[in-house]
């Protein structure tokens, strides 16, 4: 990647829905030769994606907990990834060197909705010997863009 295709992936990180031809003006390039790069990023997978950015508690899941998860043995690695890629509300999860073995950020609608969920699903996923949650008061740094400059 050069510095054009570094420029590019920040503006498309921060302005998803440019256009091409916006794109290609902020970068200097001929509309072509823009569309030819960002098309190379995505086939070589460094433009995974697009997508909108919602508002949790307008979509009534304002309620946030991060789970920390521990496994009983590596061989239900994965077992666990399958099972907690099926749950709606895990959105999003990391395996961690050491312990607890993952981070898991769950939304739900309220505290209720939580312990429904915690009770009925999180405890059952294959594997688990311990589970500790921890509500998300505030969210002091949202989701940003990769540091791509």
């Amino acid at each position: 990647m050069d510095a054009i295709d570094r420029e590019i992936v920040a503006l498309l990180q921060d302005q998803g829905r440019i256009t091409i031809t916006e794109l290609a003006d902020r970068v200097q390039l001929s509309v072509s030769r823009c569309q030819r790069r960002v098309r190379t990023l995505e086939d070589d997978g460094v433009l995974r994606g697009y997508r909108a950015v919602a508002d949790p508690t307008a979509l009534g899941l304002g309620f946030e907990v991060l789970v920390f998860a521990a496994l009983d043995r590596p061989g239900a690695v994965e077992a666990f990834d399958a099972a907690i890629a099926d749950v709606p509300q895990i959105i999003e999860a990391q395996r961690l060197f050491g312990e607890p073995d993952y981070l898991i950020r769950v939304v739900s609608a309220d505290l209720a909705a939580y312990q429904k969920l915690y009770e009925s699903t999180l405890v059952q996923l294959p594997g688990v010997t311990g589970l500790n949650s921890t509500i998300v008061m505030k969210h002091s740094v949202p989701l940003r863009p990769y540091p791509v400059r």
